[in-house]
């Protein structure tokens, strides 16, 4: 398929690029700039990212491009423009002060492709701290802003073209047409990457390449995996083997109304009860990073188990989507570790299978669009995403099954207001945290000393950023009303106005 190379220098808005990229129904792919493939057929163009780095230090991001000059297009966009500048001949020096903000493009040349339909003056968002003062030698400018005079030109002898400023944000306000004249009109790329398109040359490939094979797929409940099982159905039918695991750690009911809507879907499902494992393996626990190997160990030994009792089993299936898979490549890591995540390609070695991942190519939006072009229930599709160590992490401190029975009574009534309310699919996500403290209540004319829980909701695209829902007040009131005169162990309730960063979704 046409496509575009992303060659990631370490910018905060790499995957924003890929991301309107994909928005434009065109297919791409983001590699560490030091891992950067050679152009095949299948590429168009190549797209050089921001970066941290300035061009100007001895450290600075290096990259051959000989392989592209001349043979595709190339873009470079921020930090790409200045090492393009930096390495044919420009000159690249600090800014006097950080060029950072909304800005003002006026465009010299409006007959050149890449600014084709765009009007000028137009905003656009700059994020540097150094400047292109002097252009290569074979170069024209194309356009300046008030304090940024080379704010984007062309290489006059290759289809080279570099920006200053960054299109891919929507501070820039026309971004995505800028974008669109590059990959569209520039790079000759056909406007395809549907999800009908997806699940079409999917359903293919994995038929090709599982053949008559013997798969397993761990379900959650969630959307990733529930996307990756029905496209696997789709090419493999029953040699599809799927195993739920229920960890006590779910929401309140929500192991069998899982494994109802699986048998509903036609998938071949084994539901498993380990609940006693995990609360016994979890009993003195406190420490969240230990919470989550203990959780992740148990639901891999006893899916093990589980598919030990199904013969000949080759491959196993798993939900991974594709910024696990930019984040385990980054040019940053081995990044600080925040908490245990994704072990992508991860699998005990006694298992002996080898991988299959339907999804590693979709964010996370556009599975749910994967999903409803399969036909996939909305309810089922617009589920929240819930952390894989399930409740066991929203429980602050040690897990025991009585938290955890308060938790899901208090997160229960959350969740159902916010749909009773028409609010839950304004929200991204959430949730409730049982907190590990006590304070003094009255109820009645006795005095309490119980539980708090917090209420959070989360407005966000992916998971990489998110921002805190501005719930009306009635629905916390009603909310809070409910969850302490229903939930016997709590007395109190707060609303978590943290955004990330600083602050992560979950609260462990």
């Amino acid at each position: 398929m046409d496509k575009i190379l992303i060659a990631d220098f370490g910018s905060q808005y790499t995957q924003l690029i890929a991301r309107r990229l994909r928005e434009l129904n065109v297919y791409c792919e983001i590699y560490p700039y030091n891992k950067l493939p050679e152009p095949d057929q299948g590429v168009h163009g190549l797209i050089l990212s921001g970066s941290p780095a300035s061009v100007t230090e001895p450290s600075a991001p290096q990259i051959d491009l000989t392989p592209f000059f001349s043979r595709v297009p190339i873009l470079g966009i921020c930090y790409g423009a200045q090492y393009l500048a930096h390495t044919n001949g420009g000159k690249v020096m600090p800014s006097p002060s950080r060029e950072y903000g909304r800005a003002m493009l006026r465009i010299a040349k409006s007959d050149d492709p890449l600014f084709e339909d765009v009007t000028s003056p137009t905003q656009v968002w700059m994020s540097h701290g150094d400047t292109i003062l002097q252009l290569p030698p074979k170069a024209h400018r194309l356009a300046s802003t008030a304090d940024v005079e080379n704010a984007a030109y062309r290489f006059d002898d290759a289809p080279v073209w570099a920006i200053q400023f960054h299109p891919e944000v929507y501070h820039t306000s026309e971004g995505t047409l800028i974008l669109r004249n590059f990959v569209a009109s520039i790079c000759a790329c056909r406007q395809d990457w549907t999800p009908q398109n997806f699940v079409e040359q999917t359903v293919s490939n994995l038929r090709q390449q599982l053949g008559n094979d013997k798969v397993i797929l761990g379900l959650s409940g969630g959307v990733d995996s529930s996307v990756a099982a029905i496209l696997l159905k789709k090419a493999i039918g029953n040699n599809l083997h799927c195993i739920f695991v229920d960890s006590g750690l779910l929401r309140q009911d929500e192991y069998a109304q899982v494994l109802a809507s699986y048998k509903d879907l036609g998938l071949n499902v084994t539901g498993v009860d380990a609940s006693d494992r995990f609360f016994t393996d979890l009993q003195g626990v406190v420490d969240p990073e230990q919470k989550r190997k203990i959780i992740g160990r148990d639901f891999v030994e006893t899916f093990n188990e589980a598919a030990q009792a199904i013969k000949d089993v080759k491959w196993l299936a798993q939900g991974t989507i594709y910024p696990d898979v930019v984040e385990s490549a980054s040019v940053n890591a081995p990044t600080a570790k925040i908490k245990s995540h994704h072990n992508v390609g991860g699998l005990p070695e006694k298992m002996q299978l080898r991988i299959v991942e339907p999804l590693r190519l979709l964010f996370k939006d556009e599975v749910r669009r994967v999903g409803r072009s399969l036909g996939m229930s909305k309810e089922l599709i617009g589920r929240h995403p819930f952390p894989g160590p399930g409740l066991g992490i929203r429980i602050l401190g040690e897990v025991t099954r009585e938290k955890v029975n308060i938790l899901q009574q208090a997160d229960k009534i959350f969740i159902d207001n916010l749909k009773k309310t028409g609010l839950y699919d304004k929200v991204w996500q959430a949730g409730a945290i049982l907190l590990p403290v006590q304070s003094v209540g009255v109820m009645g004319d006795e005095r309490t000393y119980e539980r708090c829980v917090a209420l959070r909701a989360v407005s966000s695209v992916d998971g990489m950023t998110a921002d805190w829902v501005h719930l009306p007040y009635d629905f916390l009131a009603n909310t809070s009303n409910e969850i302490i005169n229903k939930v016997k162990g709590i007395n109190r309730v707060v609303y978590d106005i943290s955004s990330k960063p600083p602050a992560t979704i979950e609260w462990e």
